[in-house]
């Protein structure tokens, strides 16, 4: 290829120095070398050599050929002006351009290669090959054939009868032959210009042209033969055609019955309202479109009739507000009630206002509700539901946060929300509550309403899910109310919960409630006390905002971890020296503070299973009535262990006291 590209341009340099020293170069020597051109595709020599051979048709058509984007295509062009046809026939079908092939064949009057072409390769334009084949038979006076391909092309219906109209048997011969319609009808439009009604209402209805058959029938003055048409077929155009008839007869009736049949509802109106014809008016309008509803609606507004008609004509028409404006001024109740039921968010504010208002005064006030919050009036609709009692369902919470958010500036949207939550509380609905507070991200009374439902769980998962030093403290609070004392993971949280809410004086009391109960419960002084240390030490780091009084309650539990630790020592050394554990108990009973800390009942139980062990009956008994002078109230048996009470029944006996003195 590239010796065969060299040899070409070697060729075409030396023809062009030719040229240059002598004008004797002939045309022939240039027409050789663009047809090397072809075969070479040097489409830039191409023009040099056209220009050469002053072949201005060529060149054009060259120029034409450069906007193809296929260089095969370009090339084949040249061919073509060449008169090398088989190879622009192999360069078209090469690039697969079947579309120039098909001209090209047509071109050449090769009509059975190009239909070939078009019905294998393009169907696109093989239609217009038909035609074009068509055109050509045509005028070479082949009509038999010429119908054929114009009917392929489907053509037939204008371009055959334009091509028989001078020979008009055979032009009805074919009419009558193929039965279409549309052929019927030019048939039949051309009878009519020759004159021949009858033949053209014949063919008219042959082609079901019922609007031209009414035309032509009432042109020849048979007004019930057109009526009858239309009547009967329904045809829209005819009955139109038949209406501006009897408009024109001043046959009102007739005329607005079928244009109403014609769908012109818009003319049928306009008759009734010139005509007075009220009732038909009304059945009219409701058929026709919203401005000829409105129209119809102001007709009955200006005469100051059928208020109830114009009502229902404005809702048709969609214009709810002046439906709702006149059925109020003509206190239309009913249809107000239905206004109101009937409207959604896509009406105006103000009318959704007005009609809110009205429900309330009909005690609607869950319909009222939902139109002031489709108005956005979102405090108002708050104030209706707490007022009468309507259930602030999620349904409803979410469609007026979804909208406030939508209309409202982030501050105004929270407002709403937390309204919302303040309305839920109110009613009881804690949980809906809880989600609109925190919404609106004020969760501090979203705790408040949780610690309302009870819910534990959700209590302490939400706690550490905000992670706020209030939510712990108010979660640990809650959870103080709880059985803790048999739940061991309550019990943990709570501790946890203080120390991450960083309230030491709160776990301070804690622990001293703990130590309480394990001394009421358990008698378990022991552990009490471990519990009143632990307290002591939250109390000491925590910070005193109290002038003083934290350091006056330190002191205080001081004291009483002081007088449950002697307590403690002393039931702790009596199984090694019993006396001097009961003076130490002795002691405690002189302490003016000692009941804050540890039972009195507990110290004298100690003293009195003290003295029955020791077998000294009158004194436990003299212990156990001083008791009973201390604590009236109280069940003192429960101080004293069982043993000790067999051994005082006992006693008593020997002594001559009666057990019920006990």
């Amino acid at each position: 290829m590239d010796s065969e590209a060299n040899d070409f341009q070697l060729q075409f340099e030396t023809l062009q120095k030719q040229d240059m020293h002598s004008s004797n170069v002939r045309k022939a020597e240039w027409e050789n070398m663009a047809r090397l051109c072809v075969k070479t595709c040097r489409m830039d020599a191409a023009r040099v050599c056209f220009g050469k051979m002053k072949n201005a048709r060529a060149a054009k058509a060259l120029r034409e050929a450069e906007a193809e984007p296929e260089p095969e295509a370009q090339v084949a062009m040249l061919a073509v002006h060449l008169g090398m046809r088989e190879d622009a026939e192999n360069l078209y079908r090469s690039c697969q351009r079947y579309d120039l092939l098909i001209y090209f064949y047509q071109a050449l009057g090769e009509w059975q290669k190009a239909l070939e072409t078009a019905e294998t390769h393009d169907h696109i334009h093989l239609s217009t090959t038909h035609y074009n084949y068509a055109k050509h038979l045509e005028s070479m006076g082949n009509k038999t054939l010429a119908i054929e391909h114009y009917e392929k092309s489907d053509t037939h219906r204008t371009e055959v009868p334009r091509m028989l109209q001078h020979d008009a048997s055979s032009l009805e011969s074919y009419v009558i032959k193929k039965k279409d319609k549309d052929i019927y009808k030019w048939w039949a439009q051309y009878l009519e210009s020759q004159s021949d009604m009858d033949s053209a209402l014949h063919y008219y209805e042959c082609a079901q042209d019922y609007v031209s058959l009414v035309r032509l029938y009432c042109c020849m003055g048979n007004t019930q033969k057109a009526f009858e048409i239309a009547h009967t077929t329904g045809d829209r155009a005819a009955s139109f055609y038949v209406a501006r008839n009897f408009e024109r007869q001043k046959d009102v009736k007739q005329a607005v019955h079928f244009y109403i049949r014609a769908q012109a509802y818009n003319n049928a109106i306009r008759l009734c309202q010139d005509n007075g014809l009220d009732d038909q008016l009304m059945s009219t309008a409701l058929l026709s479109n919203p401005q000829d509803m409105m129209e119809a609606a102001n007709y009955y507004k200006k005469k100051d009739i059928h208020m109830d008609r114009a009502v229902e004509l404005y809702l048709k028409a969609g214009c709810a507000s002046k439906a709702f404006e006149l059925a109020f001024a003509t206190q239309q109740f009913s249809t107000l009630q239905s206004i109101a039921e009937n409207l959604d968010e896509n009406a105006s504010p103000a009318l959704l206002a007005r009609c809110a208002d009205f429900l309330i005064t009909q005690s609607q006030h869950e319909k009222a509700v939902e139109l002031l919050i489709a108005a956005k009036k979102y405090h108002q609709a708050l104030k209706v539901c707490v007022k009468q009692n309507v259930t602030i369902t999620e349904e409803l919470a979410e469609r007026m946060s979804a909208t406030a958010s939508k209309d409202l500036s982030e501050e105004a949207h929270k407002e709403v929300l937390e309204r919302i939550a303040d309305c839920c509380r109110q009613q009881g609905n804690y949980g809906l509550a809880v989600k609109k507070y925190t919404q609106a991200g004020n969760k501090s009374k979203a705790m408040r309403s949780l610690l309302k439902t009870g819910d534990t769980q959700k209590i302490v998962f939400y706690a550490n899910f905000c992670r706020k030093k209030e939510l712990f403290i108010m979660a640990a609070n809650y959870l103080q109310s709880l059985d803790w004392q048999k739940n061991r993971e309550i019990f943990k949280t709570i501790v946890d919960f203080y120390t991450k809410g960083r309230a030491l004086d709160l776990l301070a009391g804690f622990y001293e409630v703990w130590a309480q109960v394990e001394i009421n419960d358990n008698q378990n002084y022991e552990e009490a006390l471990n519990v009143l240390n632990e307290a002591a030490k939250c109390l000491s780091k925590a910070k005193d905002s109290s002038t003083g009084q934290q350091e006056a309650r330190l002191a205080d539990l001081k004291q009483k971890i002081a007088l449950i630790k002697t307590f403690v020592r002393a039931r702790r050394l009596y199984a090694e020296n019993a006396g001097f554990a009961v003076q130490i108990c002795e002691a405690l009973l002189d302490e003016p503070q000692l009941d804050k800390a540890v039972r009195i009942g507990d110290v004298f139980g100690f003293l009195v299973d003290h003295h029955c062990q020791e077998g000294n009956v009158q004194l436990a008994f003299g212990k156990l009535q001083e008791l009973h002078k201390l604590l009236p109230a109280h069940n003192v048996r429960q101080y004293i262990s069982q043993a000790s009470l067999k051994a005082l029944q006992k006693g008593m006996a020997e002594i001559g006291v009666t057990p019920g003195t006990l």
